[in-house]
């Protein structure tokens, strides 16, 4: 669909502007030029950018998105093209040539062949290839849809099955494998079909909502008010009703199809996009963009309406910028006029999730996310951090953000109230992410997204892209979203077993993801084409369940760089909250012992293990402020867990509290910590208690010199004697050793001076 803007347009650039915005688009764009193009088309199913000349179309990979990724190639005959896509396997390419031709290229062979309307009467409004394992290209006519599966014996197209529907106009998402067909006199009743690698599901006929504006006057929905959204693994249809100036969204179930709720739009022209899960709900004309993160079904923004602005954007003129560069090629990438830099310009496609396509200026831009001017315009702590907990694409940055909030609230005394509900949505989001397995540090899986060609090239980075077809004079008629991982949805109605990035391999061998679920290439089989294979029965089996499960959209293609995990492990809260807190922090230390203590709470609720080191600074802060009294109800009352780094700072802290002390050692004896036992009785002088218990729990660990040394220091002969004794009789060859020479010296020479 197409976001066209008002006439009245603005150039806006942030190179140092410090011109506030929650939505930007950094520099540089992808550029994709091509002399005598006829346009440009987005490929959803396999995330490339399309411009075809008069014999050739050119292609650029999407994802990851990279702003200077060569483009690739193919030759095409001449003719009109109202759509072109590339098959799931990239074997090959279908050219929509008029409302009742669809020509195919066999990328192998060079051969083609034809489709057309067994009835004149018919129209084909688009079509789209699918990796539903009955069909592989799907035409969608005025008439209804036509079901396709590649013959190779005959190397044509062979009917497989037809659903008959009236259908004025219809939107399809490759990402949700969901078409929605319009139909009625204000296009406002919809039949919808998800054909997925589960098979064909029919979603039950529905009629949208729609403002009257006068009584004779009835509105017609258009296909560019309508968008399909897959936000946290849910399929949302937004339905833009001008007269009412609301944003309608619907829910998609097996059974069913619930509206959810209205949002409030401002402007006669809306866009949507959908960035790491968030809603991004364009105003075109205002030039503004309002977030919603519908996680808990909110319908209240994220923030105050903001423009959506560009970064980084080069205000120096060409001429400064080409000296010292040989690449022309380079040279074009690091220039950028004035009226490329216009926001909402008339010309602008949004490709639902996050991309946008300048036609006129043939321009591809990402959105992203400010993840730290969000989090700044909120005084809501735990929301913002729920916030940013939720986030994916940059989850270091949300984790970064979040320790940083954390000790923020710390550090300016917050009431502990508000500290505590903080703290208790890391440690739950921590907790779940354990339960789940979705915790995992550092991952990254070893599987890219191969190209159509070889020999494309380019920079990595991790992206979700998906699509609409964008027509050559700026329209786009098709619209898809990213899929996300529906988290509080165990029940899902579908999962898709195949990602996208598979569908469109095929020059690859099979390759293997982090979890150990080997990817297969799109092939022929059964006479048919398919595309990616399915890894396993069981995927399908458990997708096709009965009862109002909600449909949501794949979630694998998220995994194709997994990011580290945006949430906050205990040992983290210690290092990079309260242990740097601890140091910055002035005067009483009860604040913060007060915040450790919600922080224990939290997770012993959850269930969460702690460091130890925390309770050890527990212990400093209690004993610092003497307040030994409650330091001891905290260790009998198992607040602070017992371990061996507790129990030794407990006897460090009771140098000046003899109480603790013995709390410290008590603690020891409890974790059978006998070697630290004896060694700190025999220190403090108390060596035959402790050689009385070393016998009794066989402790040779300890220098039989420390016994005698503490002996002899006490000055009391008959207890030195004993501990000679004692280790001559019990020590095999202690007789043979200095420490026995040693000390058996001494005792003669005492016993000869006192006889003398």
């Amino acid at each position: 669909m197409s976001g066209k803007a008002s006439s009245s347009q603005s150039s806006i650039g942030l190179s140092g502007s410090g011109a506030l915005s929650h939505v930007y688009i950094p520099y540089l764009p992808l550029r994709c030029s091509v002399a005598g193009s006829r346009g440009l088309f987005y490929d959803d199913g396999n995330k490339l950018l399309l411009s075809p000349t008069s014999d050739q179309v050119f292609c650029w990979k999407t994802v990851p998105f990279d702003p200077v990724v060569t483009p690739t190639s193919d030759s095409i005959s001449e003719g009109p093209i109202l759509s072109i896509r590339y098959s799931l396997d990239a074997k090959f390419i279908a050219v929509q040539r008029s409302d009742h031709e669809i020509q195919f290229w066999d990328r192998g062979s060079g051969e083609t062949f034809s489709q057309r309307c067994r009835s004149e009467s018919e129209s084909i409004l688009g079509f789209f290839w699918t990796d539903c394992p009955m069909c592989d290209v799907v035409f969608v006519k005025t008439s209804g849809l036509d079901l396709f599966a590649y013959n190779s014996e005959s190397r044509s197209l062979q009917l497989v099955e037809t659903r008959k529907l009236h259908v004025s106009w219809y939107v399809y998402t490759h990402e949700s494998r969901l078409v929605l067909l319009a139909s009625g006199m204000q296009c406002k009743i919809f039949n919808g079909f998800q054909l997925s690698s589960a098979g064909i599901i029919r979603l039950p006929k529905f009629e949208m909502a729609m403002a009257k504006s006068e009584a004779n006057n009835k509105p017609v929905l258009a296909a560019e008010d309508i968008f399909i959204a897959t936000i946290y693994g849910r399929i949302y249809c937004l339905q833009v009703d001008r007269i009412a100036m609301l944003l309608h969204s619907y829910r998609f179930y097996r059974d069913v199809v619930v509206q959810q709720g209205s949002l409030p739009i401002y402007s006669s022209k809306v866009a949507v996009s959908v960035v790491d899960n968030v809603l991004l709900v364009h105003q075109v004309d205002a030039k503004v963009v309002i977030l919603y993160d519908i996680f808990a079904d909110s319908r209240a923004p994220i923030s105050a309406p903001l423009p959506l602005l560009f970064r980084g954007f080069p205000r120096s003129n060409s001429s400064s910028l080409r000296p010292n560069r040989e690449d022309t090629e380079s040279s074009e990438v690091n220039v950028m006029s004035d009226h490329e830099a216009i926001v909402y310009g008339d010309d602008w496609s949004f490709l639902v999730p996050d991309l946008i396509c300048d036609v006129v200026n043939q321009l591809l831009w990402k959105i992203h996310l400010d993840l730290e001017a969000i989090s700044a315009s909120s005084s809501e702590v735990p929301s913002v951090l729920e916030f940013l907990q939720r986030r994916k694409l940059e989850a270091n940055k949300a984790k970064q953000l979040c320790l940083s909030i954390a000790r923020t609230v710390i550090l300016e005394r917050r009431p502990v109230s508000t500290v505590s509900r903080a703290i208790d949505v890391l440690v739950s989001s921590y907790s779940h992410s354990v339960k789940t397995g979705t915790y995992i540090k550092g991952i990254k899986s070893g599987k890219t997204s191969p190209s159509i060609v070889p020999q494309t090239s380019g920079p990595r980075s991790s992206a979700d892209v998906s699509a609409s077809r964008v027509c050559a004079v700026g329209k786009s008629i098709k619209h898809e979203s990213a899929a996300g991982v529906d988290s509080e949805s165990p029940n899902r109605f579908l999962n898709i077993s195949d990602s996208d990035s598979e569908e469109i391999a095929s020059f690859e061998p099979p390759r293997t993801t982090s979890n150990n679920v080997q990817l297969f290439d799109g092939k022929l089989a059964r006479g048919k084409l398919t595309g990616a294979e399915t890894s396993g029965g069981e995927v399908r089996s458990s997708s096709l369940r009965s009862g109002n499960s909600p449909l949501d959209a794949n979630v694998l293609e998220q995994q194709e760089s997994q990011p580290t995990s945006p949430v906050i492990s205990s040992d983290e809260m210690y290092s990079f909250v309260f242990a740097p807190v601890e140091e910055e922090m002035i005067g009483e230390p009860s604040y913060l012992v007060a915040i450790i203590v919600e922080f224990l709470r939290s997770a012993n609720l959850e269930k969460v293990e702690v460091h130890p080191n925390l309770y050890v600074l527990t212990i400093q802060l209690l004993s610092r402020s003497e307040r030994y009294a409650e330091l001891g109800q905290f260790v009998l009352n198992k607040i602070l867990e017992p371990s061996r780094e507790v129990a030794m700072q407990l006897l460090e802290s009771g140098r000046q509290h003899s109480l603790t002390r013995k709390l410290g050692l008590d603690m020891l004896r409890q974790l059978s910590l006998h070697h630290d036992y004896v060694l700190l009785l025999v220190q403090d002088g108390y060596y035959l208690e402790a050689l009385r218990y070393a016998r009794k729990y066989k402790v040779s660990t300890v220098r039989a010199s420390l016994f005698l040394e503490s002996a002899f220091t006490s000055n009391d002969l008959q207890h030195l004697a004993a501990v000679l004794r004692f280790f001559s009789d019990f020590i095999p060859g202690f007789r043979d050793t200095s420490d026995h020479d040693t000390y058996y010296r001494i005792l003669n020479e005492r016993n000869s001076s006192i006889a003398a």
